[in-house]
């Protein structure tokens, strides 16, 4: 949900510790001068991530300098090395390839440029902060909705992420680990995309005509896969409201104005909404952090979020990324209708 706080001392485990304040290195402006890369354009999600990211920064006091990878962990290096030579003293990152940017990272700390990287992980190296949502409570969240609807039984597919990025692993390794344990009678039929709509769309046609009673369907991103799915089930006569007996459940993940308004329509079932206006409202705030010297330890914060230390050198602030369903009435869930959801804020 949006907020307008700010991390302030409270932590468990010592909540949000400042240590040392250097001064930041300002622009001509006046202002510390940040790099964000955004991770793609083809995505709704993301697209509205790009258009948080400079309302935020105006009003943390930083100047921009943006790049967009387009999906390319090459170009993401190329960007970087390009910020760094305009004289960014933090950048922000979402690299998809979260195994292939580590020699980047290393670059970057040899210079004292400190790293917060949003919605995604790397798998080696060290970063400032991680801005993202626990992405194993989406599949798991995904899997406990569509295993009640379908009365723990029957045939569902997933539309799944990029496997060479965590959050690829995570939403279907807890989908898969959830359905054993809970729901071992519904058939699980894993699709790989590469977060591509085309081929989630031309591997959901086939699964559909090799499995025409599926009635499930686990959407890892919304962004991208929302108007190809709706497209094949309408070329199948299987898009019906829920009241119809041959209705095929749908739960996704990003909380896009699309999907929400998709939910209203009857059309998919839930989604997990991915907090678009967080993403870029901290992942700023803990650059700027950054810039100026400060510090953080794991525990609670004001934000009704989780800092957790992932491994030496890593830590993740997890943010609320709630379960969102028509009327709210699913355990642990909120209606579509909430203004309160950064999907029904968004122009």
């Amino acid at each position: 949900m949006r907020t307008r706080s700010i991390v302030t001392a409270v932590l468990t485990a010592g909540a949000l510790a400042f240590s040392g304040c250097n001064s930041a290195s300002p622009s001509d402006s006046g202002k510390p001068l940040a790099g964000v890369d955004f991770p793609r354009s083809d995505s709704d999600f993301w697209n509205s991530y790009i258009k948080y990211v400079p309302q935020e920064a105006t009003g943390l006091g930083l100047e921009l300098k943006t790049t967009n990878s387009e999906n390319d962990v090459a170009k993401l290096t190329a960007n970087v090395q390009a910020l760094t030579s305009q004289g960014v003293k933090g950048v922000v990152m979402a690299p998809q390839d979260t195994a292939a940017i580590a020699p980047t990272l290393s670059q970057l700390k040899s210079k004292n440029i400190p790293v917060v990287t949003v919605d995604t992980r790397p798998d080696v190296g060290e970063v400032f902060m991680v801005v993202r949502a626990d992405n194993r409570a989406y599949g798991t969240k995904a899997c406990e909705f569509l295993g009640q609807k379908l009365g723990g039984a029957g045939k569902v597919a997933m539309l799944q992420g990029d496997l060479a990025s965590i959050n690829g692993r995570d939403r279907t390794e807890a989908f898969n680990e959830c359905m054993k344990a809970k729901f071992p009678k519904i058939e699980v039929f894993g699709l790989a995309t590469d977060w591509k709509g085309d081929v989630a769309a031309n591997k959901l046609q086939t699964t559909i005509a090799a499995h025409p009673d599926l009635k499930g369907i686990y959407m890892q991103a919304g962004g991208v896969f929302l108007a190809p799915t709706l497209q094949v089930l309408k070329q199948k006569s299987m898009l019906v409201p829920p009241t119809d007996a041959k209705h095929v459940f749908i739960v996704s993940n990003d909380g896009i104005p699309q999907e929400l308004k998709a939910i209203a329509a009857g059309e998919i079932d839930a989604t997990v909404s991915q907090p678009a206006d967080l993403y870029a409202k901290y992942a700023l705030f803990y650059l700027k952090a950054a810039i100026e010297g400060k510090t953080f330890q794991p525990g609670a914060t004001d934000h009704q979020s989780t800092i957790i230390q992932v491994r030496p050198g890593v830590l993740e602030d997890q943010l609320p990324a709630p379960l969102v369903t028509a009327d709210g009435a699913f355990p642990g869930s909120v209606k579509a209708a909430d203004p309160a959801l950064w999907g029904n804020q968004i122009k």
